[in-house]
């Protein structure tokens, strides 16, 4: 098998793409790849001038949009304005370890942001879709589990590893049922994802991150850390290659912390049908977005 390098995207001329949390780490380097093959890209990002500072760094046919993943208003603009067709959503954008705080409706950031806000905007897309949706998730799914008693962390000490586990565990539950979805619909759309492995990133970088945060960065931690261009691997190679429905891409080495990009396995709690319908369900209620009726 070849090794998947940023040289294996294929051209993109004519596709549209929208990346979130484009305007830095990963995204910016997925981004930057496709527009240099050719694609349409949307940087969808929270400050715009962040963004467009990232667009100076790019060739191609590059825009800037507004999309605030915390606020489920901003992601109701952001896809009242989106393209008509759009070949590939990449719900890259995430937060990890921040200290406690809420978002615009009152979730607990990183799973309103990682999972909720993300689900909300796949959704209110999905009929514009036309070739995929990969979800970036993260290692740390396997530390996750999701606690349907309090998915807002209202009566639980905060634990910052175990909120970002379970929203990163989230993803996963949310790309297999998705697929489920898209399937029993008949749509020729697929749903799969990705994690970058141990990458440096603003996620490791994030001022005012709690403590657990600060060790991450440690020295010896610091070993083990690989390029944002090859953390983009495994989004890129999730978006343009020829891959069943609810796939799972990830780098080949140490662990899953780096090298080229192949299919991985997950945990088992990221296998549980169950638990992926009832997530849905939850996250239908508390977002107020459904799945949508498909042409």
């Amino acid at each position: 098998m070849t090794t998947f390098t940023s040289s294996s995207v294929p051209d993109q001329s004519g596709r549209t793409i929208v990346v979130t949390g484009a305007n830095s780490g990963i995204g910016r380097a997925a981004a930057r790849v496709l527009a240099s093959r050719g694609a349409h890209v949307i940087l969808a990002v929270r400050s715009v001038e962040k963004g467009e500072s990232a667009v100076s760094t790019m060739a191609g046919d590059v825009e800037v949009r507004r999309l605030d993943l915390a606020d489920l208003d901003s992601v109701r603009e952001f896809t009242q304005a989106a393209p008509e067709s759009i070949d590939v959503l990449i719900n890259n954008a995430g937060v990890m370890v921040p200290p406690f705080s809420r978002t615009a409706q009152g979730f607990e950031l990183q799973m309103g942001t990682n999972h909720f806000g993300h689900f909300a905007l796949t959704n209110l897309l999905l009929d514009r879709i036309r070739d995929r949706v990969v979800t970036v998730s993260s290692v740390g799914h396997r530390m996750g589990r999701i606690d349907f008693d309090d998915l807002e962390w209202t009566r639980r000490r905060y634990r910052p590893m175990a909120a970002y586990g379970q929203s990163k565990l989230a993803n996963l539950l949310f790309t297999a049922e998705l697929q489920r979805r898209l399937s029993a619909a008949g749509s020729p759309v697929i749903a799969v994802a990705a994690h970058p492995g141990v990458s440096s990133t603003n996620l490791m970088r994030s001022s005012g991150a709690h403590p657990r945060g600060e060790r991450l960065r440690s020295a010896a931690f610091r070993v083990l850390l690989q390029s944002e261009d090859a953390g983009a691997l495994p989004s890129l190679y999730a978006a343009v290659s020829d891959i069943p429905g609810n796939s799972y891409a990830g780098p080949s080495r140490l662990m899953e912390s780096r090298g080229a990009p192949v299919l991985v396995g997950r945990s088992r709690r990221a296998r549980d049908p169950e638990v992926a319908r009832r997530l849905w369900v939850a996250s239908e209620q508390l977002t107020g977005v459904r799945f949508p009726s498909l042409p």
